[in-house]
């Protein structure tokens, strides 16, 4: 392996499906950048050792993905704005002084997708979260910034739905309800699904109730693992069903601008990649 050429990575547990190694090799192609990306397993009992070994060796940054943002967090040094306000992280960068900062910029991709690509107007929907954990902590305050009226956090476990509510500070517009509640709660006309449910193979029971006349429904996972959520939201009547590649390709150039210095252009990426996600 060639030192001179700067390292990233993705860690995550699994990894191996990522499609970030692509992404970035793609971008550095566009850019006229020399990386090597890879991805490395990280169980979350062993996350700290992987990721201080990594960085001790030269790391120069990684995106961090499920079940491993909340440890990312956790293990920084420095923390960015983002990263404080949803308590996870999906970058970590390597200082110059060898400190290793935490960053969030999921909910910024998310938002940029749906705004740039899908030309959708986020202010004044009424919004249902599916989901509390690190994926939902990470796009909850985007969608406040954004404009969303109300912003509804529904989670199996009430207390991390409430532990996110009370993160975000906006009692006003930031509501909880439980789970068992999704029959009886109305109505959205933007839902989110925040939930590890189609990554880990889980089928996700919603009541069609709560998809409002031409809704839009959101799903943070990509491919095969939003293919269930999609279903569900086209069977609902939504006006749209996107799945999360957009988001992730996005992300993924927030990440790049940080690290190399320039934007590149997600489209050509996003469209290549849209061609044999689906």
């Amino acid at each position: 392996m060639n030192d001179a050429v700067p390292r990233y990575a993705v860690f995550g547990h699994p990894v191996a499906h990522s499609l970030s190694p692509e992404i970035h090799a793609a971008f550095g192609r566009q850019t006229g950048r020399e990386l090597i990306y890879t991805a490395i397993d990280a169980p979350p009992a062993r996350f700290a050792a992987i990721v201080r070994d990594y960085f001790a060796g030269g790391g120069r940054g990684a995106n961090v993905t499920l079940p491993d943002k909340r440890l990312a967090y956790e293990i920084a040094d420095a923390r960015s704005e983002a990263a404080e306000r949803a308590g996870v992280a999906n970058v970590l960068t390597a200082l110059p002084d060898g400190r290793i900062e935490a960053d969030n910029n999921d909910g910024a991709g998310l938002v940029r997708d749906l705004a740039e690509r899908h030309r959708v107007d986020l202010r004044g929907h009424d919004a249902l979260l599916l989901g509390a954990g690190g994926a939902a902590h990470g796009v909850a305050g985007a969608l406040l910034d954004a404009g969303v009226r109300s912003l509804t956090i529904v989670n199996r476990t009430a207390a991390s739905a409430d532990a996110l509510a009370d993160r975000l500070g906006d009692p006003a517009r930031v509501h909880t309800r439980y789970w068992e509640d999704l029959g009886a709660i109305g109505s959205f006309d933007l839902i989110v699904d925040g939930t590890s449910a189609g990554v880990l193979g889980a089928t996700l029971e919603l009541p069609f109730s709560i998809a409002a006349n031409r809704a839009l429904c959101y799903g943070l996972a990509y491919g095969a693992a939003a293919a269930g959520f999609l279903a569900w939201a086209r069977a609902a009547g939504a006006r749209y069903a996107f799945d999360g590649l957009g988001m992730l390709v996005e992300t993924a150039a927030d990440t790049f601008e940080r690290w190399h210095g320039v934007r590149p252009d997600t489209e050509p990426v996003y469209q290549a990649l849209r061609a044999r996600v689906e």
